[in-house]
């Protein structure tokens, strides 16, 4: 199964990939880490033909989870996918989460792929904004993939939704 998990900064896409990826013995990829390269520690970021490389050689090995927000060099992705996982949380937990993570990012509880500053924290609120204001566009696109499509809005939605993950992988 190819699953694609997409949503805004903090809507909770890594520990869903992660879960899923325990649950189903699926390894599971950052978009970010698709986006980013980390070369000697120095982070830069990768070309779209990069990105579509390691997203060939990702879509090759069979079986995957990707999470991450909509980029316009991995939209062959939601192509791929078997299901798309839209995780719409609301905006008041994202702030929230976005918040909490830094605070555990900053006292090292916490790792991450990114600096993590001031600098970011700005970044996240903004994107989280970005995504608001450009909503529409967004559901939009998803709706191209109405038939693989599963938006999740809460937590109940979430957990109905994950079971019937679990069930189709086993008949897989």
């Amino acid at each position: 199964m190819k699953i694609l998990i997409f949503g805004i900064v903090a809507s909770g896409k890594t520990t869903l990939a992660q879960k899923l990826s325990n649950e189903l013995k699926v390894p599971y990829y950052e978009g970010d880490n698709i986006a980013w390269g980390f070369p000697k520690e120095k982070r830069y970021k990768r070309s779209n033909e990069e990105q579509e490389e390691i997203i060939e050689k990702i879509n090759k090995k069979g079986n995957w989870i990707v999470e991450g927000t909509y980029r316009e060099s991995q939209k062959v992705l939601y192509k791929y996918a078997d299901k798309i996982i839209f995780l719409d949380t609301p905006l008041y937990i994202r702030k929230f989460r976005i918040i909490y993570r830094f605070i555990k990012q900053q006292l090292g509880i916490e790792k991450c792929n990114y600096k993590s500053d001031f600098n970011m924290l700005k970044h996240m609120f903004k994107w989280s904004n970005d995504f608001e204001n450009k909503r529409k566009e967004y559901e939009e696109r998803l709706m191209e993939y109405s038939d693989k499509l599963i938006w999740i809005k809460n937590s109940k939605e979430l957990d109905g939704n994950y079971k019937v993950l679990l069930q189709t992988k086993r008949k897989i």
